[in-house]
């Protein structure tokens, strides 16, 4: 069976590589052709539009920026949506607003195919490891055809119930993730500022309960000012814009989620939109010394 792919970023590219080098039948189509090489190298068919994709494979697996790439891709509101979506299981891998997804749920329903919500907890690296985490919703049905397609780029799928749930889960889940590396940064951020040695924090770091496969990655990226793209301040912002806004909506307290808001915007603001999100140290670094701040130590030094 042929599988389309469509959306070749960051994380759609390695994600297409191992599902390409596992299942051998996989036809892509992106906005940027030149993004397409490697997968062709690999055997993959590249689509001239991705109308094509959509006609031509039972399942196709969308790994787009927003909800408006993926209504164009599928060309929502226009006589042509019924025919690319009939028929066939569409899986958003992206990250959209959860009533974006449910509506574009009932949308595909309603022109006769099926729709899967497959976001997934991961970066650049793990997308090429394949060991993103997989976070599964639509009908039991569909979810079982679209759960052993993922092997080759998930170490793991978690089925969460019905549309919502999964975008509702990686939502939960990334509060964590983002409270914890703008931690992380203020952390580093507070040993540089009173001259630690570096070298020792990351030790210590890394031999106590604290360390961790993302303290691992993204400490060493901050001291070394290593911020080459392994998941974007532009996509972590975007995601923490629509976990603080379905926050507000249910009423749920996020005063960590908004400070961490307030930080990567200001990253965004200086430039650095596609630099890693451990660029969020950069923020801190902007924001004036405390008043008051004692340069007295316990032993009577600032070191």
């Amino acid at each position: 069976m042929q599988i389309g792919f469509i959306g070749l970023g960051t994380m759609g590219h390695p994600m297409a590589i191992n599902l390409q080098r596992s299942c051998g039948s996989l036809m892509v189509w992106n906005r940027t052709p030149e993004k397409c090489t490697e997968l062709v190298m690999a055997g993959a068919a590249v689509a001239i539009t991705a109308r094509d994709v959509l006609r031509s494979c039972k399942t196709t697996i969308l790994m787009l920026s927003s909800s408006d790439a993926i209504d164009e891709v599928l060309e929502r509101d226009t006589p042509e949506f019924t025919l690319n979506v009939q028929g066939r299981i569409i899986v958003n891998m992206g990250t959209v607003a959860p009533e974006d997804s449910t509506a574009l749920r009932h949308a595909i329903r309603v022109a006769g195919g099926e729709y899967v919500e497959a976001p997934v907890s991961g970066s650049k690296k793990p997308a090429e490891a394949g060991q993103l985490v997989a976070m599964l919703a639509g009908t039991p049905a569909a979810v079982a055809v679209i759960e052993p397609l993922l092997q080759p780029m998930c170490s793991t799928s978690v089925v969460c119930g019905d549309v919502p749930n999964a975008l509702l889960m990686k939502f939960a889940i990334n509060v964590y993730l983002i409270t914890t590396v703008t931690g992380l940064a203020e952390s580093i951020h507070f040993a540089r500022a009173y001259g630690l040695d570096m070298e020792k924090y990351l030790s210590i770091l890394n031999a106590g309960q604290l360390s961790s496969p993302i303290s691992r990655v993204k400490a060493p990226k901050m001291i070394e000012r290593d911020f080459t793209v392994q998941a974007s301040i532009v996509d972590v912002l975007k995601n923490n814009t629509l976990i603080s806004d379905a926050a507000r909506q249910a009423g749920i307290s996020s005063p960590l989620l908004d400070i961490c808001h307030t930080l990567f915007s200001k990253t965004l603001a200086a430039g650095r939109a596609r630099d890693d999100m451990a660029a969020v140290i950069t923020a801190l670094e902007q924001e004036e010394e405390p008043r008051g701040l004692s340069t007295e130590q316990g032993d009577g030094s600032r070191r």
